[in-house]
């Protein structure tokens, strides 16, 4: 199953195909689509990490170790950096996915310049370091090894559970302040998050693997995201109650962001997926988006805007309260950092 059917134009390219209905796909009315394989692609970048100086971003250093996601997420805001690849924000995004095979090395050659500051990095910026493939690959684990060694904090971000995986690295980061793991919660209903993010953990299986990394000393947060105006926002009492439960201590929340060809792909989506919904959903989007289904400002793009976002930040707070989310300040910590072979950092 795929997030997306649309294989859309690269807003990049010169020249465009589109699909066109001779009549022979009607010969055979039960004639099946052919499955799509994911192709693994190795990228040959040669510097690992990436830096930015948004003012609404938590860290200034991130790391992806694999570009596009197979996971699918129809509204992933990471769809249109495919296109700067020479693909599309659509299938190609989920099928197409290149791998940093040396990222552990790029990284520990960067660690070990004396010009590297030690900082937060964040595991992943744009697309998920714990996607299935990693199970096999297993990229995201060496860079934890890596800073493990050096003794760097990691800020991680995912939605899926393979993070379970590596509890025995994360536990002794944790007893340095060295890593928080924040899971992506969209949804808690089953049927909603497999139409909606085909190929991430279910729901229940994210509660678990944050309970798992709690016993074991990890600290955890919940990013409710994205809060989709009229098809989820009911839902953030119960997702930050579930949360808490399951050992959260802090929680934040990101309204859906939609641009470039994520337009077409998430109101594709919903005709298909929520068709009686559809309209309802993308007006209430546009509510919190001064008239439009995006919006670019510091400040205003992650959080939105009007009498409606207001409602969203208020009932965010609320239920944070409630649930004893956000109570204390966590701080990863820099102080241990340490080049392997030196006395000091």
């Amino acid at each position: 199953m795929r997030g997306t059917t649309l294989n859309l134009h690269n807003r990049f390219e010169t020249r465009s195909t589109e699909a066109f209905d001779d009549g022979w796909d009607k010969l055979d009315e039960d004639l099946q689509l052919p499955v799509i394989p994911t192709q693994f692609i190795a990228d040959q970048t040669k510097s690992v990490i990436s830096y930015n100086d948004s003012p609404d971003l938590p860290m200034a250093a991130s790391i992806n170790p694999y570009r596009g996601c197979e996971h699918g997420c129809a509204y992933c805001y990471a769809r249109p950096s495919h296109e700067y690849l020479g693909y599309n924000s659509a299938l190609d995004f989920e099928t197409k996915i290149l791998v940093k095979h040396n990222a552990p090395e790029l990284l520990r050659k960067e660690m070990m310049k004396p010009s590297w500051k030690p900082q937060v990095i964040g595991l992943s910026g744009n697309t998920d370091c714990y996607q299935p493939v990693e199970r096999k690959i297993g990229i995201t684990r060496k860079i934890l090894e890596v800073c493990l060694e050096f003794k760097n904090p990691v800020a991680i971000i995912t939605k899926n559970s393979v993070c379970v995986r590596d509890i025995d690295i994360l536990s002794e980061m944790a007893k340095l302040d060295l890593v928080m793991v924040n899971f992506s919660i969209t949804t808690l209903d089953l049927k909603l998050s497999r139409q909606l993010e085909p190929r991430t953990a279910a729901p229940l299986r994210k509660l678990d693997a944050m309970k798992k990394l709690s016993e074991a000393g990890i600290p955890c947060g919940v990013n409710n995201a994205p809060i989709i105006p009229g098809l989820n926002d009911e839902e953030t009492p119960r997702i930050l109650e579930e949360s808490a439960n399951a050992g959260a201590i802090h929680a934040g929340y990101i309204i859906v962001r939609l641009s470039y060809g994520n337009k077409d792909i998430f109101a594709d989506w919903l005709r298909r997926n929520v068709p009686m919904e559809a309209d309802k959903v993308l007006k209430r989007i546009m509510m919190v988006r001064d008239g439009k289904l995006n919006e670019t400002e510091f400040g205003t793009r992650m959080k939105g805007e009007g009498a409606y976002a207001d409602f969203i930040k208020q009932q965010f707070n609320v239920y944070c309260r409630k649930y004893h989310l956000n109570e204390k300040p966590f701080h990863l910590s820099t102080e241990h950092f340490q080049r392997p072979g030196t006395l000091f950092g």
